[in-house]
């Protein structure tokens, strides 16, 4: 249909170029000849001064014998020729035009074209919807049909609950009559609601594969345009379309673009948005039945939705599609590399283990990564070295091996850095440490990550401690070694992270005994998130906030200094470690501590991009007696 309309244009523009052609043409023959009038035509014929006639309709075209050029038109109904052969002139006749279409097109092709060229316009300011530059109100909704790819729930992982109450909505979709017959109502829209990159719209595109029946996907921003009334005509015609194809299922993606809290913010109750969120709760739920029609909606903004579209008879239920846990991250990380080739020693359970709070869509990306990191090194499969480098690349960012570093910027990073892992590995609860690293990654120098064994579902007063305690031991550390004239501004994030904990835990968490169980971070909005003026927080209590923020603070200060007065010596052997080898999992760091010798393959060389080789935590297993495991590497070619 593309290639049709382009070749029109052309054709309409070498018509235009033709027609200008003409009549250009007509112009200099015209423009170069003078017109006379009839009567002194006549005159020169009589004197013999004309040579030559050409009569082309009513129009004569003179050239006198002096070779002047002349024109004239006659009467109609007069005929010259035997005065003129009497005059013995010489006569040329050309047969009379009788089809004006060529005149006619030259006449009313620059208009044509010129309406053309805006309609043109118009069809791509509205994005090329049906019915072109006259179809501002018509739905931009796709059907989607299986030979654009069928989804079924076999392809939706880590999400078990949201597919259990989708489900039953197929079910229906099957056989209508085994809820019917005893009362119940197809539900009329459901919600889904969570994070993004969780897979809400791929849990909508299943339900369509499974139940197979039409489906109608549009986001919601394509409703609401800058002419008034176009979104409320949209809504109509979308739903005249399903009605069409009912039973079918209408997927509306971020539907937080149309769908807000209506009298928030400029425009009244009468600006474009507003109107097309009116029609969408009347078609939704109004006078008319939808029988058959089933509104699926997926948003991550819940919280500024109007109230009127989550009640029941509209959306009836909200599935929540939140992160996955540790058995849904292995579920989704074998989805997704059924089609890459896996090396023997991957194990993806603890891959999921060491992807605390990733989505489907970042899952996705780190088996991306890692089949993009082993093409890179040209191995035949990826192994799980890919995976770890993947993930702290996702993580924590590219390695910045090109950064310029002193000895004296290294030799404060791994201090720094071992001060963290001391303090970790002794305060009462912490995560265990997984690595250590002073290589550049992002924006930080170094860092030390630590990774929790199972998902955590609340957080402890202890615990929360801890963590302040290990995020000072970076700035100890360095006062310890090197003294506090000498204490760099590597521990702002490290501040950062400590106040807003400890800010967290005193006006959020209730941990504080002389300002008691209040919510002091958000009492200044209302259960609708909307502001409501200046906090109501009083100075004298602000006041004692701030001085127990700075308590806590204080306190995960003192006992960071605590323990790396008491275990000096650890310190000084993880940090000569870091420098040694720029990473250390946690197993190394133990063994580092103890003063035990690390058993590496590769110590004695790089590897064959010319880094130094990092340890990853592979379990031991993987290799086999008296070989390296089998890295998946390319053979070299026989010379």
């Amino acid at each position: 249909m593309g290639n049709l309309k382009n070749i029109a244009f052309w054709v309409v523009l070498f018509l235009l170029m033709l027609a200008l052609f003409n009549l250009f043409s007509n112009g200099q023959t015209t423009t170069s000849a003078r017109s006379i009038p009839y009567s002194e035509f006549i005159e020169r014929v009589d004197a013999g001064q004309v040579a030559h006639v050409t009569i082309d309709g009513e129009r004569v075209s003179i050239r006198g014998r002096d070779g002047q050029q002349l024109s004239t038109v006659k009467p109609d109904g007069v005929d010259l020729t035997d005065r003129l052969l009497a005059a013995e002139v010489a006569v040329e006749v050309r047969p009379q035009e009788t089809s004006g279409f060529l005149s006619a097109l030259g006449l009313w092709l620059p208009f044509l074209l010129l309406i053309g060229i805006w309609i043109y316009f118009m069809n791509r300011m509205q994005g090329g919807g049906r019915g072109g530059a006259m179809g501002f109100g018509k739905s931009k909704a796709k059907l989607l049909t299986e030979k654009t790819g069928r989804v079924t729930f076999d392809e939706v992982a880590g999400i078990d609950e949201a597919k259990e109450e989708l489900e039953e909505i197929v079910e229906f979709l099957r056989n209508p009559q085994k809820f019917s017959r005893l009362g119940g109502h197809i539900p009329k829209g459901a919600l889904l609601v969570g994070p993004p990159g969780t897979g809400k719209t791929l849990l909508a595109r299943a339900i369509a594969g499974e139940a197979g029946v039409p489906f109608f996907t549009i986001s919601g921003s394509d409703f609401v345009e800058m002419f008034v009334g176009v979104g409320a005509s949209r809504v109509r015609d979308m739903f005249e379309q399903a009605k069409k194809n009912a039973p079918c299922i209408v997927f509306i993606d971020e539907i937080d673009a149309v769908g807000r809290s209506r009298g928030v913010g400029y425009g009244g109750g009468n600006d474009e948005r507003e109107q097309t969120l009116n029609q969408l709760l009347v078609e939704m739920d109004g006078f008319e039945a939808n029988e058959g029609i089933i509104i699926v909606a997926a948003t991550n903004r819940p919280d500024v939705l109007d109230p009127a579209l989550l009640r029941p008879g509209r959306f009836d239920r909200q599935v929540q599609v939140p992160n996955p846990d540790i058995k849904g991250r292995e579920k989704i990380l074998g989805v997704h590399a059924r089609k890459v080739p896996l090396g023997p020693n991957v194990d993806l359970r603890i891959i999921a283990r060491g992807t605390p709070g990733f989505s489907g869509a970042d899952l996705a990306n780190l088996v991306n990564e890692a089949a993009l990191m082993a093409a890179r090194k040209g191995r035949r499969f990826v192994v799980m070295d890919d995976f770890e480098d993947a993930k702290d690349k996702v993580m924590m960012g590219a390695e910045r091996r090109s950064m310029v570093m002193t000895e004296d910027e290294k030799k404060l990073t791994a201090y720094h850095e071992a001060g963290h892992a001391i303090v970790g590995l002794n305060v009462p609860q912490h995560d265990p440490i997984h690595k250590a690293t002073i290589i550049p990654r992002g924006r930080a120098l170094g860092l030390v990550l630590s990774l929790p064994e199972r998902d955590q579902l609340s957080v402890t007063y202890t615990k929360y401690k801890s963590k302040i305690a290990m995020a000072m031991g970076g700035k100890v550390a360095e006062e310890l070694i090197f003294g506090k004239e000498n204490v760099t501004s590597g521990a702002a994030s490290d501040i950062q992270q400590v106040s807003r904990i400890a800010r967290a835990m005193v006006t959020q968490f209730g941990f504080s005994e002389d300002l008691g169980n209040i919510d002091y971070a958000n009492e200044q909005q209302s259960y609708l998130g909307a502001y409501q003026g200046p906090s109501s927080i009083s100075p004298e209590t602000q006041k004692m906030i701030d001085a127990e923020v700075r308590k806590i603070v204080d306190e995960g200060y003192e006992t960071a200094k605590r323990i790396l007065t008491e275990k000096r010596d650890d310190l000084e052997r993880l940090a000569q470690g870091l420098l040694e080898y720029e990473t250390l999992t946690g197993d190394e760091i133990r063994k580092v501590i103890a003063g035990e010798p690390l058993d590496r393959a590769d110590d004695d060389g790089d590897d064959a991009s010319g880094n130094t080789a990092s340890v990853t935590a592979i379990p031991k297993t993987s290799k086999t007696k008296g070989s390296r495991p089998d890295d998946g590497m390319e053979p070299e070619p026989s010379a």
